[in-house]
């Protein structure tokens, strides 16, 4: 508005020049004619009153929207904005259309949803009632080991052989199944199998979360799995809630509790995302399908649960990948895994009434690896070499000997007990496999009835005729 104001001041000020200018030359000769005299020009009175009320009414104008910018600042901008554009736009017959602009509106920190809000079931509940109610359920397993250490010394009378018997303790954490006493961990809390191959504990105890601690009895376990049952002669106690881990989707909250590192640090609580459902991975030689979580879960976290967001049990904590995969590289964190309950359920039932898993199959055999190097060596196809063979075993009544070679299982090649394993294992006892063997250099089939692996008795192992194969030994 300021310069429509300044533009018509200027028009004012020159055509006031203009008058004056034609005005004085007419006058400032200081001749008189007085023969031809002519009338004076008239003064225009009314023109500049005119012009001066024309003054007032912009000056009054210029001041009012000046106050009326200043009053709405918000939109200071867009008047002075379209001022331009009709002065711009002022002689076209039809005048641009203002510009609109889309404006997102932006909710506050306070107003948007935390991560554990979006994560939870609708069903979902408090996290610390979550905790208060699954706490009695949590408890700690203590398992004592014997481990026998063979090694030589020097003394008078020469080198002469001495052992030495350990008691190693491991500590864990499980799960309250039943009010009469029954409590699910891992197998590997219980059982070790590790390089120094202890074997199942000679004692295991268990603390409750009043700190009390009871004697536990080993019903039975599953390496193949790694679950396990125990039992405490105590009644009146609280099981934990058990879900529906087939419910689960990637990204749902999850929680963890347990007891990291001991029991120092019993019943910590932890909290994190679902990953991945139905990841395939080898845990010692075994391949296990679990849930992938990055709720922190670490070394004494096994065998305690995972839970929903409605305090529900849908896994069991297994294991951690820790171990870095380049050398000088920092330790992979957030990778933990979870047995899912619908899995261990049924592993569960047939430990608690069979102390077994019950329809799992078996050949009967001890056997090894031909690998590439040996196949080569012994002038042998690559495969799976049958050492021994059980008495009464599906492998004797199909007709299998020793120094046979699988090489295939239901139409695949296989080189390797793990593969023979993988395959085997999607079939249950009383099913009918084909298993294609190399004898005395010509392959063929063979028809094997699978028996159920806790009615199979354990192959004895036979002398091997090349001896290069002790330390590959497996029982399929």
């Amino acid at each position: 508005m300021s310069d429509y104001y300044n533009d018509h001041n200027d028009d004012r000020d020159d055509h006031y020049r203009r008058d004056e200018y034609s005005y004085s030359i007419s006058g400032s000769t200081g001749y008189a004619d007085t023969s031809t005299e002519e009338p004076k020009p008239k003064k225009h009175n009314g023109l500049k009153a005119a012009i001066v009320f024309l003054s007032l009414l912009i000056g009054i104008g210029a001041g009012y929207q000046l106050f009326h910018l200043m009053s709405t600042p918000t939109m200071a901008v867009q008047d002075i904005t379209e001022t331009k554009e009709n002065r711009s736009t002022k002689d076209n017959t039809e005048a641009t259309p203002p510009v609109t602009e889309t404006v997102t509106e932006v909710k506050p920190a306070e107003d948007m949803p935390s991560l554990i809000s979006i994560a939870s079931r609708k069903d979902s509940k408090y996290l610390p009632d979550i905790i208060d109610e699954v706490m009695p359920s949590v408890v700690g397993v203590t398992s004592t080991f014997e481990y026998t250490r063979t090694y030589n010394t020097w003394g008078w009378g020469g080198i002469r052989t001495e052992t030495e018997t350990q008691n190693p303790v491991g500590t864990g954490t499980g799960i309250v199944m039943t009010e009469n006493g029954y409590i699910i961990t891992n197998a590997h809390v219980i059982f070790d199998d590790s390089e120094y191959k202890c074997g199942e504990a000679i004692e295991v105890s268990v603390l409750f979360s009043n700190e009390e601690e009871h004697p536990a009895k080993i019903i039975a376990y599953d390496i193949e799995t790694d679950l396990a049952v125990l039992k405490v002669d105590e009644t009146g106690l609280k099981p934990a809630e058990f879900g529906n881990s087939d419910d689960l989707r990637v990204g749902e909250l999850v929680i963890a509790v347990g007891n990291p590192l001991g029991f120092e640090l019993y019943g910590s609580v932890t909290s994190g995302i679902v990953s991945a459902l139905n990841r395939q991975i080898a845990i010692n030689g075994r391949e296990m399908t679990l849930i992938q979580t990055d709720a922190a879960i670490n070394s004494g976290n096994s065998g305690g649960p995972l839970l929903n967001s409605c305090g529900q049990v849908i896994g069991i904590n297994s294991a951690k990948i820790s171990s870095s995969y380049l050398s000088n590289s920092a330790s992979v964190e957030g990778l933990g895994f979870a047995i899912p309950i619908n899995n261990a359920k049924v592993i569960i039932d047939d430990l608690i009434n069979y102390n077994h898993v019950m329809g799992r199959p078996k050949i009967g055999i001890t056997s090894t690896n031909i690998t590439e190097a040996y196949s080569r060596y012994l002038n042998l196809p690559m495969g799976v070499y049958i050492q021994s063979i059980s008495e009464g075993s599906a492998a004797e009544l199909a007709g299998l000997k020793i120094g046979d070679i699988i090489i295939g299982i239901e139409g695949e090649a296989i080189t390797t007990n793990k593969e023979l394993d993988k395959i085997m294992n999607k079939y249950k006892a009383g099913d009918t496999i084909t298993l294609t063997i190399e004898r005395s250099g010509e392959d063929m089939d063979i028809l094997v009835v699978l028996q159920d692996a806790a009615d199979s008795q354990p192959a004895t192992q036979a002398p091997d005729p090349f001896g290069i194969f002790e330390n590959d030994i497996a029982e399929n």
